[in-house]
């Protein structure tokens, strides 16, 4: 077993700052249908040294272990950081311990720094997501993209 897996793994026995902040300042989503993960970051601001900065941040994930992995390191990254250092961060900077994503794994990190950037009112910088609010179970019900015809087999 890699040293990667080892973190999620421990990451993943006590995630940090999971669930809904009912009392955030700020709110960003992103997800994709097309490969199933979504995430939500709430903030919570405070004024510190004439500065607005991360008081707190927590999440929801509906996604592979990776990207609850990832989100538990970046809300705990966050805390302290002015909105423009946080603005700044990179999907490989919030995944924090865990090092460098596996290649099959970065988009987990995209994800929460999509998320991040939603958060800051930055969401078309988040490279290769898909920023949006509504749900995965709603973007079922979207009109399907491309040529494929889907056509039900008669018995």
């Amino acid at each position: 077993m890699s040293d990667f897996e080892d973190m999620v793994r421990e990451t993943l026995a006590n995630p940090k700052n999971q669930g809904e902040m009912q009392d955030a300042d700020s709110v960003g989503t992103v997800g994709s249908p097309d490969c199933g993960d979504m995430l939500r970051m709430w903030l919570k601001f405070t004024e510190k040294e004439g500065k607005k900065v991360i008081d707190k941040a927590s999440f929801q994930s509906f996604g592979c272990q990776t990207a609850i992995a990832v989100a538990s390191m970046a809300t705990e990254m966050l805390k302290g950081k002015t909105l423009e250092e946080a603005a700044e961060l990179n999907a490989q900077e919030l995944s924090g311990d865990l090092g460098s994503l596996p290649p099959m794994k970065i988009h987990c990190g995209q994800l929460v720094e999509g998320a991040l950037k939603d958060a800051l009112g930055q969401p078309e910088e988040a490279p290769d997501t898909e920023a949006t609010s509504t749900t995965l179970a709603n973007s079922l019900n979207d009109k399907p993209k491309g040529s494929i015809r889907i056509v039900p087999l008669e018995d």
